[in-house]
C-alpha cells in the first residue's frame, strides 16, 4: 500500500470496494440468489483503523480481524472514533488460542474459527464480561489437515450440541477457507453439505462463511452467506507493520 493522502485514499477504497460488491451482484445473478443474502466482511488485519474509518464511511458495516494483538486496540480505537450509536460488526476470523478466547470476547460481536471445545470456556466468559452473546461458527477443516485450524466434519455435531449448551453464546453457522490447490467448487460443495447437516440440528445455525478475493465466486454458488474479502479492496498488505 503507498503512502497518500486521505482524500487518495478513500477514493482508491471506493472503487475496489464498488469493483467487489459488482462481483458480488453478478455471482448472485449467475447463482439465482438475492445480493441481500450474502453479507461482504472486509478483512481489516495488518491495515490502519483509518481504513476501518474510511470503510464505515463508504457503507462497510462488517469487518474482519485475525490477530488478537492487533485487533484489540484498533477496534477500540474506532470505536472511540465514531459516532455514538454507529453500528459495526466486527468478526475475529483468524484462529484463536485458548488464552485468548475471553480477551476476543471482549471486543468481536462473532467469531469466525471455533474449532474445539478447549476454547468455549474463555468465550463464554468473555461474552459475560461484556454482557452480550457472542456469535460463533465452527470452522471446518476440508482436507483432513486441522494443523491449520479447523474441526473436521465428523467432529461438527458434537461441537455444534457444545455451544448449545452455554448461555451466552448463540451458534451461527459454519466457516471454511478452500485448501491450497484444491477446487474452491469441490470444497465449498462440501462445506454446504456440512452447514446443511448442522442446521437440520440447529436451525437458526444458517450462516455459510466461505470466500475471499480470489474464490468469492464459488462460495456464492454453494450458498455462502459471509465472504471475507481483504486484498480485492484493500490492496496488497503494508510492508510496515
Amino acid at each position: 500500500m503507498s503512502a497518500g493522502t486521505v482524500p487518495d485514499r478513500r477514493l482508491e477504497l471506493a472503487g475496489r470496494l464498488e469493483a467487489v460488491r459488482e462481483r458480488i451482484n453478478a455471482a448472485c445473478a449467475d447463482a439465482g440468489r438475492d445480493p441481500g443474502e450474502v453479507t461482504l466482511v472486509v478483512v481489516t488485519k495488518f491495515f490502519p483503523a483509518s481504513d476501518v474509518l474510511l470503510l464505515h464511511d463508504l457503507g462497510v458495516r462488517a469487518i474482519g480481524e485475525n490477530k488478537d494483538q492487533e485487533a484489540g486496540p484498533k477496534v477500540a480505537q474506532v470505536r472511540e472514533a465514531l459516532p455514538p450509536g454507529s453500528d459495526l460488526e466486527v468478526h475475529f476470523v483468524g484462529r484463536l488460542q485458548s488464552n485468548k478466547a475471553r480477551h476476543v470476547a471482549g471486543y468481536a460481536d462473532v467469531v469466525h474459527s471455533l474449532d474445539r471445545r478447549k476454547l468455549l470456556d474463555g468465550l463464554d466468559a468473555g461474552a459475560f464480561d461484556r454482557g452480550r452473546p457472542l456469535g460463533l461458527l465452527i470452522q471446518v477443516s476440508l482436507d483432513g489437515d486441522t494443523s491449520r485450524g479447523g474441526a473436521l466434519p465428523e467432529e461438527v455435531p458434537d461441537l455444534g450440541a457444545a455451544v448449545a449448551q452455554r448461555a451466552g453464546l448463540v451458534l451461527k453457522g459454519v466457516m471454511a477457507v478452500a485448501p491450497l490447490g484444491a477446487d474452491p467448487d469441490v470444497a465449498f460443495a462440501s462445506l454446504r453439505r456440512v452447514a446443511t447437516d448442522l442446521q437440520a440440528v440447529h436451525p437458526t445455525a444458517d450462516w455459510v462463511s466461505a470466500g475471499m478475493s480470489g474464490d468469492l465466486e464459488a462460495a456464492v454458488r454453494h450458498g455462502a452467506t459471509h465472504l471475507r474479502v481483504g486484498t480485492a479492496i484493500l490492496g496488497s498488505r503494508p510492508s510496515l507493520l
